[in-house]
């Protein structure tokens, strides 16, 4: 009350927006296998998929064919959406995404209605998952990548040899003298110890 009121000078002053802000839903086409399972959990029903199947050849000579969906339409009519983001927590392989965008309002309600592409450019508006916490585990993802990438480097890189074990096969690989020579040699005065004694 002993506040002075302050207008929010919306358009030209963008609002700060709390990290996890549901705004509008992109999508991520790679990861989309045509499961499903987004249309089917979605309760509004506002969710539209459309896919034919297509056969892979064998990648080796006497193998099977494979048959995999390929994703032909998909689309979100955002006017029907109520934002509960049961197809984003349902999606197994991480192909929808909450994005923090709001602006989309359309003056025709058949422009809400959201293709692929258009949701493709959502997902540039996506923000970064938050880091983890300082004392938190590694997720198990994370830990399986990180060793199969050091395998991996270990086998690739060239073996190390150590240095004391270098000076021992040169060592190895000179020739060796016959007893009688090393014998004459220390017979024979070194250099600047000529005349002496």
């Amino acid at each position: 009350m002993t506040k002075k009121s302050v207008t929010a000078q919306y358009p030209d002053t963008q609002p700060d927006l709390p990290p996890r802000t549901r705004g509008v839903i992109g999508l991520f086409e790679e990861n989309c296998t045509v499961c499903m399972l987004c249309a089917r959990e979605c309760p509004d029903w506002c969710i539209y998929i459309d896919s034919h199947k297509e056969t892979v050849p064998a990648a080796t000579p006497g193998g099977r064919e494979r048959s995999r969906n390929v994703l032909d339409r998909f689309a979100i009519d955002f006017s029907l959406c109520m934002y509960c983001g049961i197809c984003i927590e349902v999606c197994p392989f991480d192909a929808l995404f909450w994005s923090p965008e709001f602006e989309y309002a359309e003056t025709d309600i058949r422009e809400l209605t959201h293709e692929r592409d258009k949701l493709r450019e959502w997902m540039w508006t996506v923000p970064a998952p938050p880091a983890l916490d300082p004392g938190a585990e590694e997720p198990k993802e994370l830990a399986t990548a990180r060793k199969t990438a050091d395998k991996l480097a270990a086998q690739q890189a060239p073996p190390v040899t150590e240095p004391h074990a270098d000076e021992q096969a040169r060592a190895a690989e000179q020739p060796t003298r016959p007893q009688g020579d090393s014998k004459q040699q220390t017979d024979q005065p070194q250099p600047g110890q000529e005349g002496q004694g």
